[in-house]
């Protein structure tokens, strides 16, 4: 047991021990190649037998680094945002970042002065709106950050993010692969990319299609579940109710699955329902929801090598990188109820 009042070890003492000097420890324990390998294995059995821990804020002295990235999150109770700090974090782990999570609203309160306190080396923002004015205050200063799964109204800032009219477009064309006419769409929120990317595409696409979005058979929310609950049961009291529901996100999805049941409504027997994202969730057999999906983990990867690239080389050329979609065929999406059965011979393409 360590005596609480006991002086901690110092490199000093390390270096003493291992008969080096104290910048040969530093290096041997960061696993600088100019060390060999017999010293740098004396040291760490000096440094194991002092009990001696790197003091991280030494580190950061010395090199001016913390290495620790922040990641700023809209709200950790949606699903979505869950998914993508788990794989931000692993990522970030992989390569020696530690990430520290900022919520929106508190970046909203305190602007950016606690994102460049000197605590994190850079920052990658989850869930900037269009206008928001954060990522380009940060570039402003000479903060690092990239955005991830957003863009916002400028090419000045780097970011990761998939091609959300494709895939709204992958979706809508395997809609009316199934024989949907009657579509509804309860879409996400138009001040952001994803919201507003995802239902240009759809709209677009139904349109050329010759099947256009009717006016009563659509909701707008937040990427929420209750956007999907109460969307889903307004859609449903039109004259004409649709027969899919085309949905903003994996999310939303949920929530209208939700209210279907409680309009003792069957999916997809009564009414197809459809996703976007492809979250943990939508795969379970509770839900086994039809959906496009994000490549998360390469997005997390993508976004961790820009920030990186902005770190080490502050003048380096900012980038948009777009990943590209793939629809995940599950079971919630069927032929309309008054059809024979399974989709239609289509000319659309079959997109992977």
């Amino acid at each position: 047991m360590i005596d609480p009042g006991a002086r901690l070890p110092t490199s000093h003492d390390v270096a003493r021990k291992a008969r080096v000097s104290q910048s040969t420890v530093s290096r041997a324990l960061r696993d600088d190649p100019r060390v060999n390998d017999a010293t740098r294995a004396r040291v760490a059995l000096a440094a194991k037998r002092l009990g001696y821990v790197r003091s991280e804020r030494g580190r950061s002295l010395s090199t001016r680094r913390t290495n620790r990235i922040g990641v700023v999150v809209e709200d950790l109770e949606n699903p979505f945002h869950l998914d993508l700090v788990n794989i931000l974090h692993k990522q970030l782990e992989r390569v020696d970042l530690r990430p520290i999570i900022f919520t929106a609203e508190r970046t909203k309160g305190e602007g950016i002065e606690r994102l460049v306190d000197g605590s994190i080396d850079g920052a990658i923002l989850t869930t900037c709106s269009l206008g928001s004015a954060l990522p380009m205050a940060l570039r402003s200063v000479g903060f690092p950050v990239v955005l991830l799964n957003r863009v916002v109204d400028s090419d000045l800032v780097s970011s990761c993010s998939t091609d959300n009219q494709l895939g709204a477009t992958l979706m809508s064309n395997e809609v009316l692969r199934f024989g949907h006419r009657v579509i509804g769409a309860i879409f996400g929120p138009r001040d952001t990319s994803t919201g507003r990317d995802r239902e240009t595409g759809l709209r677009a696409t139904l349109q050329l299609r010759g099947v256009p979005l009717r006016k009563g058979l659509t909701w707008r929310g937040p990427f929420s579940y209750e956007s999907g609950y109460r969307g889903l049961r307004h859609v449903s009291t039109a004259p004409t109710s649709p027969s899919c529901v085309i949905c903003g996100n994996d999310v939303i999805a949920i929530g209208a699955m939700n209210a279907a049941r409680s309009l003792g409504l069957r999916v997809p027997e009564d009414i197809s329902i459809v996703g976007f994202d492809d979250i943990g969730m939508s795969a379970w057999e509770l839900f086994d929801l039809t959906t496009v999906r994000q490549d998360m983990l390469r997005m997390a990867e993508v976004g961790i090598e820009l920030l990186s690239s902005s770190i080490a080389t502050p003048t380096a050329p900012v980038r948009q990188v777009v990943l590209v979609p793939k629809l995940v065929r599950r079971n919630t999406l069927g032929p309309p109820p008054e059809a024979p059965g399974g989709p239609l011979a289509s000319s659309v393409e079959d997109y992977p």
